[in-house]
């Protein structure tokens, strides 16, 4: 068949499937929604569609009427009337230029000086977080933070205000309702999240390979991430899983130019992760290709 596009309902990301995969469920990359991928468009339309969140009803939007302006009403003001207003103005303007000529308006006062404060210097970004986190490629000196997970990504402050932990893979995101505007994602070698119920997972820089850390930010509309899979030092702990959540602490310092870093304490939703599509007999599944637009 081919590739087609359609828009996320939620924040709008254009992603681009194949036609086979139509009514299969998708994470949105920018927003991490639940998404259904509408159906194959045909070769006439040439609109991007709009997909559907899992267990929503597909959004539809009411085309709106045109909008008509008023018709001017037709003047039928006489001649002699309009003749008579412009006579009535002239003279009116000719008697204010004579009173204003005779009476002339009184001198305006000058503004005393005003002295402009000079604007004091921004101070310079540094690495260290506003919640005191220092930089250390060293777990022997990793100390965790009793407050709340924070600290800098790709330069920026950070401070996690949700948490899932959906099969193996661990997110903490910042940002408002369903917008990620910095996030970490690790992958951890496990099917379920209540498989990590009491463990411990320490990486070291010299491990040649570990989990996968995936850090995300966003420049305006335009998402980013950059991944890593060693050279960085990680110290996770996972407590007990009860009634669907799971609490833990973190240290993870990145090998990035910007020094990424957070620390602290964090409770997680646990979610079950997405069943995968059922094969047909004698079809080799063709997977979902989620592209970021140019």
């Amino acid at each position: 068949m081919g590739d087609f596009k359609f828009a996320c309902p939620v924040c709008g990301q254009h992603i681009t499937a194949d036609s086979d995969a139509s009514g299969s469920q998708l994470e949105c990359p920018t927003c991490y929604r639940k998404i259904v991928v509408p159906q194959a468009p045909t070769a006439a339309q040439k609109f991007v569609l709009s997909a559907s969140e899992v267990g929503k009803p597909r959004p539809v939007h009411a085309p709106q009427p045109p909008t008509r302006l008023p018709q001017p009403a037709k003047s039928n003001t006489p001649v002699l009337i309009i003749a008579l207003a412009i006579l009535l103005i002239g003279g009116g303007a000719a008697a204010f230029f004579v009173l204003q000529k005779k009476n002339p308006p009184p001198p305006k006062p000058q503004p005393d000086k005003v002295e402009v404060a000079q604007k004091k210097p921004e101070p310079e970004k540094t690495n260290t977080p506003v919640s005191g986190i220092e930089w250390k490629l060293d777990l022997s000196d990793a100390k965790i933070p009793d407050g709340n997970v924070s600290g800098r990504i790709h330069g920026r402050d950070f401070n996690y205000e949700r948490a899932i932990l959906q099969g193996g893979q661990l997110s903490l995101r910042h940002g408002s309702g369903g917008t990620t505007e910095l996030g970490v994602g690790i992958y951890l070698f496990a099917k379920a999240g209540e498989e990590l119920s009491g463990q411990t997972v320490n990486i070291d820089t010299n491990r040649a390979r570990g989990p996968r850390v995936s850090l995300r930010w966003k420049d305006g509309a335009q998402a980013h991430s950059q991944n890593f899979t060693n050279g960085y030092a990680m110290k996770l702990e996972f407590s007990t899983a009860t009634n669907g959540r799971i609490s833990g602490k973190i240290y993870l310092c990145a090998p990035d130019d910007d020094k990424s870093s957070i620390a602290g304490l964090f409770d997680a939703e646990i979610r079950k992760p997405v069943p995968p599509k059922p094969k047909i007999p004698g079809q080799q599944p063709k997977p979902l290709r989620p592209k970021a637009p140019k």
